[in-house]
């Protein structure tokens, strides 16, 4: 059991203007694990103030310095890693043995790579009779989901802090934990105070006040089309800088000419990592309509082999939905695929043979799955595939294209000139060839309405920046 009665504010533990609790729950137990304050107005009013008051400072101190503290709380994250790690598979489900590596090493990973890029990045440059600078945006408000807990809020603060920002972070209030873990680590790594502040609460009670706030100049917001689409309304009338990442609904083409065995078992993998919590997750597998017999026993074969189980064991390879909500949004989409007439390969919404606790679904595969049923639309957020098919190339990117979202797919091709070709065609922030790894210097975000804006590498960092022309007289 994780207590933690106190808010983080202006350098200091303060308890809560309020006395209400947010009980956090093991999603493989249904056990209570945590508890943490449920933040009101008047400590996001504390937290926006104490940022604004020290935002001046933060922004003059020097880059070699604002480097060496982020160092410092590099140091600490290397030394709760296993904490970390066991903290998040905990509160969201990820099994341990990838927790390690994605949950708590690619935050880490992140951050130093912020480290190292801002010790390289040109903050000013000449253009003529103009010296053109780039300076922190001020105060940001880092609003974070619970899916990769650590990392979505590693991805905002560590850019932010590296820019010369002060932050405010308000994380998912579903896997809050490793948020104050990191919070003990930043006090210890010594940060000036206000430069960090962390208020846990729900959206409505802290996060619509700091995409409000007049005192706020930036808010970057990581979740659902909905809720972006509110944080961008209030943030609207005071004209703050917003980024959104959102949604998703990737396809992964698979070409005539690819190793198909090898593509659907990358585009399955990308499917179910994290239960399919995951926003790129490539939930929409297109193939040619002669290779689907083949394409649909392989996914079944694959998805098969991914048996829901305890996280905490070494060798789960799927572990729970994060929540009961999510548990309950899965199922109904599994039962609205197949009532739209999709053809049930594998799973489905009954609870998994043996699972009587926890809020684990089945590794699911639909095949025959057309472009106007939900579960081609819908972001369903569980280990659901879709099987799709096409007739051409020029199809088959209309069919990828053909959702709201935009925010990753894949190609898999035995030419890579002709992937490429296709890959510059299909309207997405980030395309995997051939199973491509992922870069945490490249930018990441989407088109259409899975967002506005990049986070990582030098792109993540220039979010936070604002840009200023200084003009002399020649």
């Amino acid at each position: 059991m994780r207590e933690h009665s106190k808010l983080y504010l202006n350098g200091q533990w303060l308890p809560s203007a309020g006395n209400r609790v947010i009980e956090v729950t093991n999603p493989a137990t249904e056990e209570v694990i945590g508890r943490i304050p449920a933040a009101n107005a008047a400590d996001a009013e504390t937290a926006v103030a104490a940022a604004r008051a020290a935002a001046d400072a933060w922004a003059g101190t020097p880059v070699a310095e604002r480097a060496a503290l982020l160092g410092r709380i590099h140091q600490g994250m290397a030394a709760r890693m296993e904490e970390l790690a066991q903290t998040i598979t905990t509160e969201v489900g990820m099994p341990i043995k990838l927790s390690r590596r994605i949950q708590a090493g690619l935050p880490a990973a992140v951050l130093e790579s912020y480290i190292k890029l801002i010790g390289e990045y040109q903050f000013e440059e000449r253009l003529g009779n103009s010296l053109v600078v780039r300076e922190p945006a001020g105060v940001a408000a880092c609003i974070t989901p619970w899916n990769y807990p650590l990392h979505q809020v590693i991805a905002k603060v560590a850019p932010a802090l590296a820019a010369g920002c002060t932050v405010v972070l308000k994380p998912s209030e579903v896997a809050p934990l490793s948020a104050f873990i990191l919070a003990e680590i930043i006090h210890e790594a010594g940060l000036p105070a206000g430069v960090f502040n962390l208020v846990s609460g729900t959206g409505e009670s802290v996060g619509e006040l700091l995409a409000s706030h007049p005192d706020v100049d930036l808010v970057s917001f990581t979740g659902s089309v909905r809720a972006g689409c509110r944080v961008a309304t209030l943030a609207a009338p005071t004209v703050k800088k917003v980024a959104l990442e959102l949604g998703g609904k990737s396809a992964a083409v698979i070409l005539d000419d690819a190793d198909l065995p090898a593509a659907v078992k990358g585009t399955v993998g990308a499917c179910f990592i994290n239960s399919g919590q995951t926003c790129t997750a490539h939930t929409r597998l297109l193939v040619p309509e002669g290779s689907y017999a083949q394409a649909a026993n392989l996914a079944v074969e694959i998805a098969q082999t991914y048996q829901p189980g305890d996280p905490l064991n070494e060798s789960t390879r799927l572990g729970p939905l994060a929540s009961a909500a999510q548990l309950r949004r899965v199922r109904s989409f599994i039962e609205t695929g197949i009532s739209e007439g999709a053809e049930l390969l594998t799973g489905g919404a009954a609870p998994p043979p043996g699972m009587k606790r926890g809020f684990y679904v089945q590794p699911t595969v639909f095949g025959r799955v057309t472009p106007a049923m939900a579960i081609a639309q819908e972001e369903i957020f569980g280990p659901v595939l879709s099987i799709m098919t096409y007739r051409d190339e020029n199809e088959a990117i209309a069919i990828a294209n053909a959702t709201k979202y935009g925010l990753a797919a894949a190609v898999w091709s035995g030419d890579q000139t002709r992937a490429e070709r296709v890959a510059r065609r299909l309207r997405a922030g980030q395309v995997d060839i051939n199973g491509g790894s992922f870069n945490l210097l490249a930018p990441f975000g989407g088109y259409k309405q899975s967002g506005i804006g990049r986070e990582l590498g030098k792109y993540g960092l220039e979010e936070f920046l604002e840009v200023k022309a200084l003009q002399f007289k020649e």
